[in-house]
């Protein structure tokens, strides 16, 4: 087959590829789902509809008054009240907690500007806003006495804490700060909620203490969800699709999107043993991640208005004898999907950065990716030194590549002699075709097959480029300050477009008048296409093209002469 076809073949695998991603995520096999209704915890707090259950994980009996609503007829989410605000700051996060229910509000990413024009104003993955709310809550979900039916007082994201002090920060020379909080309970049941914060560290330690000071036995179940709305990144490019919504890994299941329109269309519920959540967005991710081996009731909840909760609660109550008390400890990671900093945390974590069906392939792209960038410290030369490498592993395929299209190029003059011969008849003209091929020792597919070897690699490099966190905002040469971002000026896609027009040319020309229509126009349409994407990707595709130009040469001019 013709070289010209590469990139007709390469754009429909694209196409193909994509409408299969699409088509799974909309008509694909849903998690194991379970439609159960919501149960009111502490009456002696707020009865919001977004308060996990308590203890009884089954679905709601038919005692529970009816009036408490259920996802199946969406609340309407009330506004998020606030209360006493306790700033914190460290070397990588700047956050703020409310000590209603101990939330974290808003969290901002001091080493991740929200634009590179304006280095000042640090990227906002976290905030309590109606427009881009996104928060993390925990607390105890109510328990009942046995013996009368009465409330065991357990304080949950309602709660009014009481906070020691409003501003906190990481002092120089120190390596963690703590923020407590503390709440006690008509019966004298003293709970503090500590937040830990590490030097260089987006893991926050969330530590529930229960000191028992009552005469009873205390009992309850901590449960940890994040809430976010289903709003539009600004910064998204509508020409790219990278994934938003909640995640879940379990050891059986692994890694597993549950998004919205799932958590709309009904609620999720399973039990999972070492195990974690997260709602992810392009380049960041907050994630809850129990102590291991604890068994967690993982849930997802539509809290409407476009409000979504994805949590876990413990699936085992723990018992707190009066006199004693007992250490819940959870982890919240908030900040960018850094693998090698992701992959310590949790086993899968660092599946959020999310290279899909071809991770087995990305994933070792992604590691000399790093290799090369410690030793020439750009991220541009980067990718210039990845593809020619690629390139080399590549060499053999692509030399027998072109010397299949070089043996059909002689052919050429023969092939158009057959078509005016047989004219309409494509059976005869196919067999003359299949003859010559065998005379000429020519594979007709020998152009093609090589190419399709390399194309799970294209893809694979290509989700690389655009998932890493660590191309955000990198910068290159000249006006290439954020390889994430498409060329301003769009010289780089022209580039392209020009490299695909000469590859054209190199070849010969489809008999077909209207396949060669189509693949003179190509390039120009690649050119527009690729006029939108990320600088990055489209610099691999110009070093690509330009590296591919000189090896057809080589192997045509010097190899097949020589």
């Amino acid at each position: 087959m013709e070289q010209q076809r590469l990139f007709l073949t390469i754009g429909l695998f694209f196409l193909l590829y994509l409408a299969y991603d699409a088509w799974q995520i909309e008509f694909g096999p849903k998690p194991e789902q379970v439609v159960q209704t919501q149960a009111v915890n502490n009456p002696e707090q707020a009865t919001t509809a977004d308060v996990p259950m308590g203890a009884d994980t089954t679905t709601r009996p038919s005692t529970v008054p009816s009036s408490v609503p259920s996802v199946a007829s969406a609340p309407q989410a009330k506004a998020l009240t606030q209360a006493q605000r306790i700033k914190v700051e460290t070397d990588v996060l700047r956050l703020e907690i409310d000590s209603q229910g101990g939330d974290v509000r808003i969290v901002d990413l001091v080493k991740y500007p929200k634009s590179n024009k304006d280095d000042t104003e640090a990227f906002r993955i976290m905030s309590d806003a109606e427009k881009d709310l996104f928060i993390a809550q925990s607390g105890f979900a109510a328990k009942r006495q046995a013996n009368d039916g009465t409330v065991i007082a357990a304080p949950n994201h309602t709660t009014i804490y009481k906070a020691e002090k409003t501003e906190y920060k990481l002092a120089d020379g120190k390596d963690s700060v703590k923020v407590n909080l503390s709440w006690t309970s008509p019966d004298n049941v003293e709970f503090v909620k500590t937040f830990e914060f590490k030097r260089g560290s987006y893991e926050i330690t969330v530590t529930h203490q229960v000191k028992n000071n009552s005469k009873n036995t205390w009992r309850g179940n901590l449960y940890q969800q994040l809430q976010r709305k289903d709003y539009e990144d600004e910064n998204q490019s509508s020409f790219i699709y990278t994934y938003t919504g909640g995640v879940l890994y379990s050891p059986d299941e692994k890694y597993q999107k549950i998004d919205f329109s799932d958590m709309s269309d009904e609620d999720f519920k399973r039990d999972v043993k070492n195990g974690w959540a997260a709602i992810i967005q392009h380049y960041f991710l907050a994630a809850w991640v129990p102590p291991v081996d604890s068994q967690q009731s993982y849930y997802s909840r539509d809290l409407g208005n476009s409000r979504y909760a994805l949590g876990m609660k413990a699936k085992n109550e723990v018992q707190v004898a009066s006199g004693s008390n007992t250490l819940f400890n959870n982890t919240l990671y908030v900040g960018p999907k850094i693998q090698q900093d992701l992959e310590k945390i949790a086993p899968g974590l660092e599946l959020t950065v999310d290279y899909g069906v071809l991770t087995f392939i990305a994933k070792p792209i992604f590691w000399l990716m790093t290799k090369i960038h410690n030793f020439v410290g750009n991220w541009g030369w980067t990718i210039i030194l990845l593809t020619i490498l690629i390139k080399l592993v590549f060499y053999k395929l692509s030399e027998a590549s072109y010397k299949s299209m070089a043996n059909m190029r002689k052919v050429q003059p023969r092939l158009m002699a057959l078509k005016e011969r047989f004219g309409d008849d494509r059976q005869k003209m196919n067999q003359a075709m299949m003859k010559m091929y065998k005379e000429e020792k020519i594979n007709p597919l020998g152009g093609c097959l090589p190419i399709l070897v390399q194309i799970p690699v294209f893809i694979a490099l290509y989700w690389v480029l655009l998932e890493s966190v660590e191309l955000r905002q990198a910068d290159w040469i000249l006006w290439f300050t954020d390889l994430s971002a498409k060329d301003p000026y769009f010289v780089l896609p022209l580039i392209m477009g020009v490299s695909m027009f000469i590859q054209q040319k190199l070849n010969p020309a489809p008999m077909d008048p209207m396949q060669a229509k189509i693949m003179g126009a190509l390039p120009w349409v690649f050119t527009v296409f690729f006029a939108f994407f990320p600088s990055g990707l489209v610099l691999y595709w110009v070093v690509n093209n330009i590296l591919s130009i000189a090896q057809q040469w080589y192997i045509t001019k010097v190899v097949i002469k020589a």
